[in-house]
């Protein structure tokens, strides 16, 4: 007997909460979680759930919820304000990777299954990155704001944008003349038009009546995404591609972070059922598909390297940038799931086809998350291989520095927000340390503003003892690094002190503590002083305690706003 779709979803939703619990122990990707139980559950499975049909249609609501809210973290803005090294990589990464697939699996004449357009299909997915690994990692690890990390988001932005003009012409592949292209794209420009248009000039009137009613805006919010991934149906574009274009409309809508705030806790219950219903779609491994998969992920991890390294490089930002931008883009996209399930109900690939794509997104997103997370030792171990094939970073490159500078002897180690503001007061207040001063960093933006503004600048690894010594830090009378450990890569604060210690011992030397028990540490290794910047803090707060008992807060910060203004910070 037939236990019915209610009974199915309930078991798919429970099933998704235990291998979901059993990701976050292992600090897995709860993406793969899903898929996992929905195989295990599923006919290859233990044959629990048989009926895929009883979740079909509400995962394809989740998959239409899904591509909403991507659409409505893409920030149009960011996009057109991207900077050239993100928009020449992106470029170069989606053509390059495209090209290399689809010259693959084109001469080995469609090995995976027996439709005509699963190369470009393999192509397209191959060159979408996962947004939401990458960030996910980057974000636990600080790195998110560096500028490996904004390169890594600024090209994934605009893979997105490749996927929607891939799903804009999606339709015309079964014929695609001139004619049928450009009715294609008329139809897209007409869809983006109208959406755009009312997103504009209708919408923002009726969200701003509803904004006090919290359901309102929900139901409001779904209701655009269904009318406009109903409009992309009727003009016979795909509803997915309409859902997208409805979230990117709103993304710059006024309330959009409220709408996506709204839409997540349902989208995230559709969505788990679409990975389940997907899961249950697997088919038992076998040595093909799981051979096939290895060299589909074999091809993104080769086109990584072959597409993003080269322009990072060639535009001046070095090996470590490229490197780790290229590890950060390695997981495949959960797009690449989304394309081949689309490709199959459009009848355009075999079902067959499926199984390597999700063994490879498999592989691919938990060796992609370790990399990620160990990407700084994986640079220190493969850069002596880089530079054995000629590709040598600019820290072995001699030192920019103004005209006739004085020998440095206040050594500044790493760059960031506190380092910043430290130039700032010694610009404004102490302009004769500026000759003294060295800084020692590998960040590229730095090192150009860094040079412009005079200030003697090495580029290299301060974890590095040949960068360090390089850069004469033997001779310094004082060395500061005004780093956290959660800032610094491939080293910390006390091994820093006691690298720092072993060239110089006779140095000032002031680190960095973020907890506490670290203080007397350093102090043991070598500091001659320690930073603790949560006691500034805390007399800070103080301050404003006693301000505002006193009715004087707004006082405090006028006069906080006093020193900030005309500040001209590297580091905003």
């Amino acid at each position: 007997m037939d236990p019915g779709p209610l009974t199915d979803i309930a078991l798919c939703i429970v099933a998704a909460w235990l291998f979901g619990v059993v990701a976050q122990v292992l600090r897995q990707p709860v993406l793969l979680a899903y898929l996992v139980a929905g195989y295990v559950i599923g006919p290859a499975g233990f044959g629990i759930v048989t009926n895929e049909a009883s979740i079909d249609s509400i995962s394809g609501i989740g998959l239409l919820l899904l591509l909403f809210v991507i659409g409505l973290e893409i920030d149009l803005k960011r996009v057109i304000g991207a900077g050239r090294p993100i928009f020449v990589t992106a470029t170069v990464q989606i053509l390059g990777t495209v090209a290399i697939v689809l010259a693959f699996f084109t001469a080995l004449d469609h090995p995976l299954g027996k439709g005509h357009f699963e190369a470009i299909y393999l192509a397209v997915a191959a060159a979408a990155s996962s947004t939401v690994i990458a960030v996910k990692i980057l974000t636990d690890r600080a790195q998110l704001d560096t500028l490996a990390g904004r390169i890594t988001v600024g090209v994934s932005v605009l893979q997105d944008v490749a996927v929607i003009v891939f799903l804009g012409i999606q339709p015309a592949l079964d014929s695609p003349s001139a004619l049928v292209l450009a009715t294609t794209t008329l139809k897209i420009g007409i869809l983006i038009g109208v959406t755009l248009g009312v997103s504009r000039y209708i919408l923002p009137s009726l969200f701003h009546r509803v904004a006090t009613l919290p359901e309102l805006v929900s139901v409001g919010a779904l209701a655009w995404c269904f009318v406009i991934a109903a409009l992309a149906h009727f003009l016979g574009l795909s509803r997915e591609m309409g859902a997208l274009v409805a979230g990117v409309a709103l993304s710059t809508f006024p309330y959009h972070l409220d709408v996506a705030a709204k839409v997540t806790s349902l989208r995230d219950f559709f969505i788990t059922l679409f990975f389940v219903g997907l899961g249950l779609t697997i088919p038992p491994p076998t040595l093909h598909g799981i051979g096939w998969a290895l060299v589909l992920a074999a091809l993104v991890v080769l086109s990584r390297a072959l597409t993003v390294l080269p322009p990072l490089r060639l535009l001046g930002l070095g090996n470590r940038v490229a490197f780790l931008a290229s590890i950060n883009l390695m997981p495949l996209s959960e797009f690449a799931l989304v394309l081949v399930a689309l490709g199959v109900e459009a009848g355009h690939l075999e079902r067959e086809m499926f199984a390597p794509v999700v063994y490879a997104f498999f592989l691919l997103a938990v060796a992609g998350s370790y990399a990620i997370a160990a990407s700084d030792r994986l640079f220190l171990a493969t850069e002596p291989w880089l530079r054995r094939l000629g590709l040598r970073d600019r820290q072995s490159a001699p030192e920019s520095r103004p005209a006739d500078p004085a020998t440095p002897d206040l050594f500044l180690l790493g760059f960031y927000g506190t380092a910043s503001s430290l130039l700032e007061e010694i610009a404004r207040n102490h302009p004769d340390w500026l000759p003294r001063l060295a800084v020692v960093d590998f960040n590229p933006d730095v090192h150009r503003r860094l040079v412009r503004r005079g200030v003697h600048t090495v580029w290299g690894d301060i974890s590095q003892r040949d960068t360090l010594k390089q850069a004469g830090l033997q001779h310094a009378r004082v060395v500061l690094c005004t780093l956290p450990n959660s800032v610094l890569r491939g080293t910390d604060n006390l091994r820093l002190v006691r690298l720092v210690r072993s060239l110089n011992p006779d140095a000032c030397l002031v680190a960095h503590a973020e907890v506490l028990v670290d203080v007397p540490r350093l102090r043991e290794a070598g500091a001659t002083f320690v930073l603790v910047p949560r006691l500034r803090d805390a007399d800070d707060l103080v301050a404003a305690i006693h301000a505002a008992d006193n009715r004087l807060l707004p006082d405090l910060m006028a006069a906080l706003e006093l020193r900030l203004s005309g500040r001209q910070e590297i580091v905003p």
